[in-house]
């Protein structure tokens, strides 16, 4: 019995000392664990930014920042005594780390390869089953008497049939992707054309599009390459707010990088930055693309996580509705306020992909649910999400076109934005948004979806100019020749510049527009070629100078805009001295990125562009870069010189890569 006695005393006094100690540990841990580190590229040892980090088993994710750097903290009781970090991007290898979380603070460095495509978050597979039955579910929806009082008679007319077949595009039946046709401008003489007349464009797709070739080993195609959407993606020094326009307008004039003799001139556009407090109450419609294609992780799971950082932004006054099209169109969210985030949440959720593409159906469902749910004064616009294709329904181009058209007259504007590989349609979409009064963007990333849909949404909610048009008009005595870099889709009749009526772009609060021309001096031996018409009698530079006081000025440029909602344009006006400058630090960072477009397309205007040279230029003109993005162009065009170095790679559906 004492023996009893005593082997009891000693188990309990051992398990109060455990219980004791256990405590003790438990109290000296917070009730937290954060866990930061850096996500670089293996290869290069450079930050990844907009890389996707998050712990399995949780729903915490973030993202990292222009230095590769990331921080999650979470609850103690979320996890047990060991966890794995995953960490995903678009064109790498998802990487999964295991770690303690005994610790408080767990940092980890994760290094990424190159290679399998993939993006933000693990995502199962969607079954094309399950999706099709889900997406029947939404156009079955239609039909109720709920729904018809809300968007009008006929809306249910315009649901085609449920495909029986889910129809996969860009899935082992090769590349499909398209891209519109570029003839470069050439140079011209001012004595035959002296003027040269554009429409703006705010456009930046071409810009993240290229960066996902590359990131995925291969060059793009020449026609993917829009140097002026390269340009623009990135924002320069504005002038000083003006206090008669909505903008202000810059003019620069340096020597041109590439060509000895010749000049750069930059005239850049831009507006002051809106408070959200300060933007109109939004109407939004997105459209989202569910069909088959759009099962892979760069598509719909991107498209997801993408609408999911615009909810943290909606305000209690916004509405947002979502419409998705597969073999049919359906209503997934009906207005619904900005307030009423988790229900908006689990819309987002409920998307997954399956069928064949009733692109036409969802456009036309989309608009009409836009115009019941009207915001006078209000922003009221479509979001297209896509990789573009319409293949079921009311598909041909012009229809479309007639169809953005007639709704951008009543006041509801389209945005486009392009996601995924093997099937973009660039050229539709992007023509698609010019006429829809809109803007395009290609979403590569994470870091990306935030650029476009929180950073510079305010631009693109607030319009402060409307049919924005630009026309340089060249000094003979001066300039032997120009050409404008880029804006090939955009050029305008000389007579349109005056014609109110002739549609233009949009300039949105906090946007900025960059256009650059290359000047052939007069007096200059250059060896371009000047296209044109025969020499005129009457318009000889030799004679105008010989005859006129020389005049300081190399152009003269007239802006054309109309205040948002009237129908007459104003006028600004402003010279440009022939006087070259040094070149400022935005002067050299945009002539880096004009260089490398003329790099890429492989221009016979090029001259003496080279990887060197566009790096001394883009490194020069860093500057601050608060945001980290001319440092991520840098980067891309060190990826461009490894490509070069290595094995040649053939472009997408063309020859091999260009050294």
């Amino acid at each position: 019995m004492r023996k009893i006695i005593l082997w009891t005393a000693l188990l309990l006094s051992s398990l109060v000392a455990s219980v004791a100690a256990t405590s003790l540990a438990d109290l000296q841990r917070g009730p937290e664990v954060q866990i930061t580190g850096r996500v670089i590229d293996d290869a290069t040892g450079r930050p990844i930014a907009g890389a996707t980090v998050g712990v399995e088993g949780t729903r915490e994710t973030t993202v990292t920042s222009n230095n590769g750097v990331y921080s999650l903290t979470l609850g103690r009781t979320e996890l047990g005594p060991t966890a794995g970090l995953t960490v995903t991007m678009v064109g790498y290898t998802t990487v999964t780390t295991p770690f303690s979380t005994a610790a408080d603070l767990v940092t980890l460095e994760v290094r990424m390869i190159a290679g399998i495509l993939t993006t933000a978050g693990p995502q199962p597979p969607a079954s094309p089953q399950n999706a099709r039955s889900r997406n029947e579910a939404a156009a079955a929806d239609l039909s109720g008497p709920a729904f018809q009082s809300m968007v009008g008679v006929g809306a249910a007319g315009v649901v085609g049939s449920v495909s029986s077949t889910a129809h996969t595009r860009g899935f082992g039946g090769g590349n499909r992707e398209q891209y519109a046709h570029i003839a470069e401008n050439d140079f011209r003489s001012p004595g035959d054309a002296p003027l040269s007349t554009f429409s703006i464009d705010v456009d930046r797709a071409s810009y993240s599009n290229i960066r996902r070739f590359l990131r995925d080993g291969q060059l793009p195609p020449v026609d993917a390459v829009r140097i002026e959407e390269m340009v623009n993606y990135f924002s320069y020094t504005p002038a000083a707010p003006s206090r008669q326009h909505p903008f202000s307008v810059t003019t620069e004039v340096s020597e041109a990088p590439w060509r000895d003799g010749h000049l750069l001139m930059r005239i850049g556009l831009s507006s002051p930055t809106s408070v959200p407090e300060e933007l109109p109450a939004s109407n939004l419609v997105f459209l989202i693309d569910v069909s088959g294609s759009m099962q892979s992780p760069d598509k719909l799971p991107l498209v997801k996580q993408s609408l999911r950082l615009l909810v943290d932004e909606l305000r209690p006054r916004d509405r947002l509705s979502m419409v998705v099209y597969a073999g049919a169109a359906g209503v997934v969210l009906p207005p619904t306020s900005g307030s009423e985030k988790t229900r908006i949440r689990e819309a987002i959720e409920s998307l997954e992909a399956g069928g064949s593409t009733a692109g036409g159906a969802g456009l036309r469902l989309a608009y009409d649910l836009a115009r019941q749910s009207r915001i006078e004064r209000g922003n009221n616009r479509v979001i297209l999400a896509s990789d573009g294709d319409f293949n079921v329904g009311v598909s041909s181009d012009s229809e479309m076109i007639r169809l953005v058209e007639q709704r951008r007259s009543e006041g509801t504007f389209l945005t486009v934005l392009g996601f995924g590989t093997g099937n973009l349609q660039d050229a539709k979409m992007e023509q698609m948004a010019d006429h829809g009064n809109g803007n395009y963007a290609y979403i590569d990333s994470l870091l990306e979806a935030r650029k476009t849909l929180v950073a510079e949404m305010g631009g693109t909610l607030l319009t402060v100019a409307s049919d924005v048009k630009l026309q340089v008009e060249f000094n003979p005595a001066h300039v032997r020749a120009y050409r404008l870099i880029g804006y090939e889709n955009r050029l305008l009749a000389a007579e349109d510049f005056n014609d109110d009526t002739k549609d233009a772009g949009e300039l949105g609060a906090g946007h900025s527009v960059t256009a650059l021309y290359e000047v052939v001096p007069m007096g200059v031996d250059s060896e371009v070629e000047v296209g044109g018409v025969d020499p005129l009698r009457y318009q000889q530079p030799e004679r105008l100078a010989s005859s006129t006081p020389l005049s300081p000025e190399l152009a003269f440029i007239r802006v054309r805009y109309k205040r948002p909602g009237t129908d007459s344009s104003i006028l600004l006006e402003q010279p440009a001295s022939s006087r070259p400058t040094p070149a400022s630090v935005d002067q050299q960072f945009a002539s880096a990125v004009a260089g490398f477009g003329m790099l890429l397309r492989d221009s016979p205007h090029k001259g003496l562009v080279s990887v060197d040279g566009i790096l001394s230029l883009a490194r020069s003109g860093r500057g601050a870069d608060r945001e980290g993005y001319r440092a991520d162009f840098i980067s891309l065009v060190e990826r461009y010189a490894a490509l070069a170095r290595a094995e040649p790679r053939p472009r997408v559906g063309e020859g091999d890569l260009r050294r």
